[in-house]
């Protein structure tokens, strides 16, 4: 059917469209009908040119085709492939949509400057930081960086408590509290921030520090509010994209 009515709707343009060789716009109109409402332009193309073998019409075909799927996905919440699913109950979005975990880099959303603790810093200094009523509010965890700046590991509000409460370990500094645990994820600046979330969620971990890959300096920290921000920022942009479509359709 998708063909017939778009090889139709050609042929009725043909009307007022530049003259062609006979079927040439109901061969472009078949193609972009098929490439539109499938959402699948390419295959479009190719079909039209094994049924005709008019390697002229390729550029024509390309120009239907993209239209065609410009409009649809700009128009239409699902094609025609998927409308079906749709109705019965299992309701798709987006269908085509990249996953922006995938797409993004840890560089792109992880925070800069990062605030850290020196690994020399004293166990009392540590115990005040985190407990004293009159600081600043404090975060819940921070990377722990020796003299060379490189990182030692992680220490969070939940370890002094554990400390406090059960005995402190051996080592009169932070660096010899949290060097050696192994227990630190770390991110690296240049991977898919899907690669970082999955062992973000693995671990239970809220905050990670991110390092440069050549020479594992540490160069930003990401916490869970900036994954949530980069699925926030993709429900934003969908949200404005609705509201422009139904601007245009008002129109």
């Amino acid at each position: 059917p998708l063909l017939i009515m778009g090889g139709a709707l050609g042929g009725v343009a043909a009307i007022i469209l530049p003259a062609a060789a006979p079927g040439f716009w109901a061969l472009i109109g078949m193609a972009a009908m098929m490439g539109g409402m499938m959402r699948a332009p390419l295959t479009a193309i190719i079909f039209a040119l094994e049924l005709t073998h008019d390697v002229d019409a390729i550029l024509p075909l390309a120009v239907g085709c993209a239209l065609a799927h410009t409009t649809t996905v700009l128009l239409l919440r699902r094609s025609i492939l998927t409308e079906k699913v749709a109705r019965r109950g299992h309701h798709i979005s987006r269908e085509y949509i990249a996953d922006p975990f995938e797409t993004m880099r840890v560089a792109d959303i992880m925070a800069r400057p990062v605030d850290h603790l020196p690994a020399a810093m004293p166990v009392a200094e540590l115990l005040a930081f985190f407990t004293d009523a009159r600081a600043p509010a404090r975060h819940k965890s921070y990377p722990v960086l020796d003299q060379r700046g490189r990182l030692v590991g992680m220490v969070a509000r939940a370890d002094v408590l554990r400390w406090t409460m059960t005995g402190w370990p051996k080592g009169e500094t932070l660096g010899a509290l949290v060097d050696g645990r192994g227990d630190a994820v770390i991110g690296y600046d240049d991977e898919p921030v899907g690669a970082l979330a999955d062992r973000m969620a693995a671990r239970g971990v809220g905050r990670v520090p991110v390092l440069r890959r050549r020479d594992n300096a540490l160069v930003g920290l990401v916490a869970r509010r900036d994954l949530l921000a980069v699925r926030a920022s993709v429900v934003r942009e969908e949200r404005e994209r609705s509201v422009l479509m139904a601007f245009g359709r008002g129109k």
